[in-house]
């Protein structure tokens, strides 16, 4: 029977990383996987984890399942980092937290969640978004659509956004990025969030708010803000929050699925339905990762060493962007790149065309998506200098 089965082209990304790997060229540099890397281009493991799973390692008695929720100690550490620890939320019991796979896995569980509890809605994601929320939501049977997000001129297109975010219909579902837009790296001001807000609550929109990486922009509570605003003023959100990223555990596939009702009681009929879509899924989550955080937020020593470990990581990023924009100044592409310094997070959305990323590609070993985005944190004070000639030579 497998005789009629085609073969389909492999994820773009993933085939980034075989042709990097096989490039002889000795300057080429890789921007194009999504993983954090530090000066040596390497991803570390963070001094607070280690020290986390050796406690876990020397203390575990079990290796039995956490249950479809995950372990209760890892919701108690995720929902105050992701809605404060002073969330009107919280106090009321209005918010449940299902331990994930992953972002990824969390937002599955979203789309398996609306496609059998909200039948008929249709779901709508950012022009561009994470290519995977299409494939994602599109494999529950939801039906998809686009709202602007970036204009012709490689901006933040707001007033577009906005205008069509009015015309949605009601009781549709919103995708809204958190922080550290993916791919883009454009993210809402707070005036801007009040906007969108506004507009989910008169048109009665559910928004599903991506919180992929939480820390990597402007801080840890800095980032929260949309998340914190919408699950104070509304009264159903639905969040998908990962730890694969902030906590540098990628493997792990850690993180959690947020659902908040109008009231307690509500919140107890939706997390019932949440736990039997993760069972339906993957019936248990993976116990490992979720042990890491909550070890690490449980404990003040490690807490603290971890915020500043991912501290120096968010700062290193940043200067990265403005540095980038000034080691092009000699070449008189400044201004024009000038937006890489405003985005946040660890991609930008650059302004290449797909021509231009090939000829970095082909002439100069430099790796990155066509559409443009880069991985920032792909660059080094060592590579910029060569970058930057690079960008010149393909903009002339």
């Amino acid at each position: 029977m497998f005789e009629q089965i085609e073969r389909v082209p492999g994820d773009a990304i993933l085939g980034l990383i075989e042709a990097f790997k096989k490039d002889t060229n000795p300057q080429k540099v890789d921007l194009g996987v999504g993983v954090y890397r530090d000066a040596q281009g390497n991803t570390p493991v963070m001094r607070a984890v280690k020290e986390a799973e050796a406690r876990l390692l020397k203390n575990e008695t079990t290796k039995t399942y956490i249950g479809s929720h995950g372990a209760p100690a890892y919701g108690d550490a995720v929902l105050p980092m992701v809605l404060g620890t002073d969330s009107s939320v919280l106090k009321a019991n209005r918010a449940s937290a299902t331990q994930s796979p992953g972002g990824t896995g969390a937002l599955r569980l979203a789309a398996d969640f609306i496609a059998h509890q909200l039948p008929g809605k249709g779901i709508w994601v950012s022009d561009p978004t994470w290519p995977n929320h299409h494939g994602i939501f599109t494999a529950a049977g939801i039906e998809l659509h686009k709202y602007p997000y970036v204009d012709a001129d490689n901006r933040l297109d707001f007033d577009g956004m906005l205008a069509a975010l009015k015309k949605i219909p009601e009781g549709d579902v919103v995708v809204l990025h958190a922080c550290c837009h993916n791919p883009t790296g454009f993210d809402l001001s707070k005036d801007q969030w009040q906007e969108v807000m506004a507009v989910l609550r008169e048109r009665k929109l559910l928004p599903l708010v991506d919180f992929a990486y939480q820390g990597f922009g402007e801080g840890l509570d800095e980032d929260a803000y949309g998340v914190r605003l919408l699950a104070e003023n509304l009264d159903e959100v639905i969040i998908t929050s990962s730890c694969s990223k902030n906590f540098g555990i990628y493997c792990e596939r850690t993180g959690c699925l947020i659902l908040i009702a109008k009231d307690a009681e509500q919140m107890e009929n939706v997390r019932s339905q949440a736990a039997i879509v993760a069972r339906e899924n993957y019936s248990n989550p993976p116990a490992h990762g979720g042990a890491i955080v909550s070890e690490i937020l449980h404990d003040a020593e490690l807490s603290a060493m971890w915020r500043e470990e991912l501290t120096e990581m968010r700062d290193r990023i940043n200067t990265l962007r403005r540095d980038f924009v000034e080691a092009l100044k000699p070449y008189g592409l400044d201004e024009k790149y000038a937006c890489v310094a405003e985005q946040r997070g660890m991609f930008s959305y650059t302004g290449l065309t797909p021509e231009q990323v090939d000829r970095l590609r082909d002439e100069f070993g430099i790796y990155m998506v066509r559409s443009g985005r880069a991985n920032v944190a792909g660059f080094s004070h060592e590579n910029l200098p060569y970058l930057a000639k690079a960008i010149a030579a393909v903009n002339e």
